[in-house]
């Protein structure tokens, strides 16, 4: 089954195809690609690009030869976006400093505001809130959030601590990191993860000790352990605590 969207969906050249157990796939042809290739994005779907020789009949059969492979690939990331949060108008989610709130408004795009301890979004009143459009946008706006909190907190609170325990450091880098909480160099740069913003405020002074302490010790060994705990007060209690929340928040 064959179906073409108008041009003012697709691109001029762009072909729309159902492809038995896949589903839709968009053919798109390329004056430059030397290959027939397969792009797999988040929410945008099984792309095949087509280089100049190519024709459709060819990519096609390349398509089914990587069924298996493009259907792995299809349920994984559908499985991610399942564990992703669900932002809804009745749930409550916070940030440090931040609850967001959303409203339906009359216009046909998503906006958002920052004002008085809430994060507005207002999304179109004739789209579900579920939509993946809006989820999208929320979740664009949490993070925004997010690092704006994070850079005019975290840093001083690296300062704070540096200056009552004694360490010297570089830098203080924020960055969406999705399987550390922080790090820290070889030459005391420290990396800190913008969710840290999402984390109870004695978690993210434990995650800033952890850092700072890499300063003086490197390695998890014996010394590093006796140096956090004696800073921290229980190294080893907020450890435990720390692994219990999931990094990726959303």
């Amino acid at each position: 089954m064959e179906r073409k969207k108008s041009t003012s969906a697709l691109p001029k050249g762009i072909l729309e195809k159902e492809i038995d157990t896949i589903g839709l796939v968009q053919f798109v042809p390329s004056a430059t690609a030397k290959y027939v290739r397969i792009s797999i994005r988040p929410g945008k779907g099984v792309r095949v690009t087509l280089p100049k020789r190519a024709t459709l009949a060819q990519a096609e059969a390349f398509v089914q030869e990587k069924a298996p492979w493009i259907r792995k690939q299809l349920s994984s990331q559908q499985q991610e976006q399942h564990k992703k949060t669900l932002f809804s108008p009745d749930a409550e989610f916070k940030t440090r400093f931040h609850q967001l709130l959303l409203l339906p408004h009359p216009l046909p795009h998503c906006k958002s505001r920052l004002k008085d301890g809430v994060l507005y979004v207002w999304y179109p009143e004739q789209v579900e809130w579920q939509h993946e459009d809006v989820q999208d946008y929320i979740r664009n706006a949490v993070e925004y959030t997010l690092r704006l909190e994070a850079k005019r907190y975290l840093p001083q609170r690296v300062a704070h601590f540096a200056r009552q325990f004694g360490f010297s450091f570089q830098q203080v880098t924020i960055k969406n990191a999705k399987t550390r909480w922080g790090s820290c160099s070889y030459t005391n740069n420290i990396n800190l993860n913008l969710h840290l913003m999402r984390l109870p405020e004695h978690l993210c002074d434990y995650v800033i000790l952890h850092e700072l302490a890499h300063t003086v010790e490197k390695n998890h060994g014996p010394r590093f352990w006796a140096l956090l705990d004696k800073i921290s007060g229980d190294a080893k209690g907020l450890d435990k605590q720390l692994k219990a929340y999931r990094l990726q928040v959303y």
